[in-house]
């Protein structure tokens, strides 16, 4: 086992961050060498209300337009599109705005004062007669994430005995930032876990899957998140990775901090910069598009990100 502990590893919570109110632009465009006769989609693109996010606006606009559209919520709280295109196009355009209002987190989180990480195990364990707690649901396998003696072995090094949920987090993001290196074309977006962790190379989405494949394999509860950062981040502070694009991280639940949101692409716990679009048990659940066509041949997309403060 690494010698260098969580408890010995995690610093203390992050400074305070101030409130933050950013416009989220993303555009998405497809160009297809033939005509797609017929498209039937699913979008997920209208950012979650949740207790640190409030959305004060939201718009959509799909080119050529939909015949048939209507807005949903999945099994785990996201707010999904469908829509139907039914006339022959070349070119498909999904493009969004949203608006939200971000409150800083972390203040009063005391990694070293959480639930010890055996002590979660155990609570999130099914047990007959005994309350269940839905946060379990995330301990499994995932299409994208298995659990696996290599994964928990690794994740081992962080979670030493009684270290705390929350600590040994903090430490398993350090030791994956580190480890890992940030390569836009090692992977693809249906990448296993289990391969990026062997590739020790990827992006976001699996830096946070890995991370959650370890966590899983311990017994603890990991779900995935998709979203946004800041283009631009305040004076003084360090650009983020992924700030060009949508992004992906991950939450580890504590039962005494509730869910922690972690950043392991960037070391950071997600915060004020950090736009929650979808949470997910991987990659699979909140891709932002995907569908069924009639035609097309091949096809070339093109994705515009901007996530800027309202000024």
């Amino acid at each position: 086992m690494n010698e260098t502990s969580a408890a010995a590893a995690a610093p203390a919570a992050p400074a305070p961050r101030a409130a933050s109110v950013l416009t989220v632009h993303h555009k998405t465009i497809y160009d297809y060498t033939a005509p797609v006769e017929n498209a039937q989609q699913r979008a997920v693109v209208f950012p979650v209300t949740c207790p640190w996010q409030a959305v004060l606006s939201h718009s959509t606009l799909i080119e050529p337009a939909p015949s048939h559209q209507r807005a949903d919520t999945d099994a785990f709280g996201n707010n999904v599109l469908y829509f139907t295109i039914d006339v022959p196009h070349d070119f498909m355009q999904l493009a969004c705005e949203s608006t939200v209002s971000l409150t800083p987190r972390w203040e009063a989180l005391d990694p070293a004062a959480c639930m010890p990480w055996e002590a979660a195990v155990a609570a999130l364990r099914f047990r007959a007669g005994q309350p269940f707690m839905p946060q379990s649901e995330f301990c499994f396998a995932s299409p994208n994430i298995a659990l696996h003696p290599d994964l928990k072995a690794y994740a081992l090094a962080s979670f030493a005995p009684g270290a705390t949920v929350v600590a040994g987090a903090i430490d398993l993001m350090h030791r994956i930032h580190a480890d890992f290196e940030y390569h836009a074309t090692a992977t693809e977006v249906d990448t296993p876990a289990l391969q990026a962790f062997g590739l020790r190379s990827g992006v976001c989405q699996d830096f946070a899957q890995v991370m959650i494949g370890c966590l899983r394999s311990l017994g603890l509860a990991a779900r995935y998140v998709s979203g946004y950062l800041r283009t631009e981040p305040p004076p003084g502070q360090p650009r983020l990775i992924g700030a060009d694009a949508s992004h992906a991280w991950l939450s580890v639940y504590c039962p005494l901090a509730g869910w922690v949101d972690l950043d392991p692409t960037n070391d950071v716990l997600a915060d004020t910069g950090h736009v929650t679009l979808a949470f997910g048990r991987d990659y699979s659940d909140v891709s932002l598009l995907r569908g069924v066509i009639f035609g097309g041949g091949a096809h070339d997309v093109e994705v515009e990100v901007s996530v800027l403060p309202l000024v």
